[in-house]
């Protein structure tokens, strides 16, 4: 069995130790160069340099940077270890509700009170957090964010680096554009472009 090193010593990491912990695994700690202060009962292991001491057949990473709103350094830190030949963790808390079919790529993180109903498929290195809500066959791509509270309706399509930001709620069929950011609070009707930051009630673009 593999043990585990979350990236990063911020709110996001401390959140997903405490799910490793309830899930029983083996945290070997984090890593922040900025830091010596245990989280818990994980302690600092230096900077992220420090990985590389160990093989990627023995460790699973943990990406532990949150996202407001822009996913780019995210999608980074994924892929820069990817490309070293580590291996992310699919990270669900115990409380989360999941279809039998839903499909998760590599590195996604699905937290607390999260629903996530039939047919839906999400990208790699993805967040889905604290008590969001996905309905059917939604299509969640690659390293996107949706932030806690958001309520997709079914057929949904978010794509590749998107953010929804808290409370957000898109209605039945609407498809988020590559990288945009939908504001907290928002109400999505029709689809939005790539590239753009979109808030209100309806949703227009800023």
């Amino acid at each position: 069995m593999r043990s585990y090193i979350v990236l990063g010593g911020g709110g996001h990491a401390k959140v997903l130790m405490e799910i490793l912990r309830l899930r029983g695994l083996d945290v070997l700690g984090y890593t922040d160069p900025h830091s010596s202060v245990p989280i818990g009962d994980s302690q600092c292991l230096g900077n992220d340099d420090l990985v590389e001491s160990y093989s990627p057949e023995t460790i699973l990473l943990v990406n532990g940077l949150g996202s407001v709103g822009d996913n780019r350094k995210r999608k980074q830190i994924f892929e820069s270890w990817k490309e070293k030949g580590y291996s992310f963790a699919t990270v669900i808390h115990p409380s989360a509700i999941l279809s039998p079919d839903v499909v998760l790529g590599e590195g996604v993180q699905v937290m607390a009170g999260v629903i996530i109903q039939t047919g839906t498929k999400i990208g790699v290195n993805s967040i889905v957090n604290t008590r969001a809500t996905i309905d059917h066959d939604a299509k969640i791509g690659h390293h996107a964010h949706i932030a806690p509270g958001a309520i997709l309706s079914g057929n949904v399509t978010v794509q590749d680096g998107a953010h929804l930001g808290t409370g957000v709620t898109v209605i039945q069929g609407v498809s988020i554009g590559k990288n945009s950011i939908v504001g907290a609070g928002a109400v999505v009707v029709k689809d939005v472009e790539e590239n753009v930051t979109v808030a209100g009630v309806p949703a227009r673009r800023l």
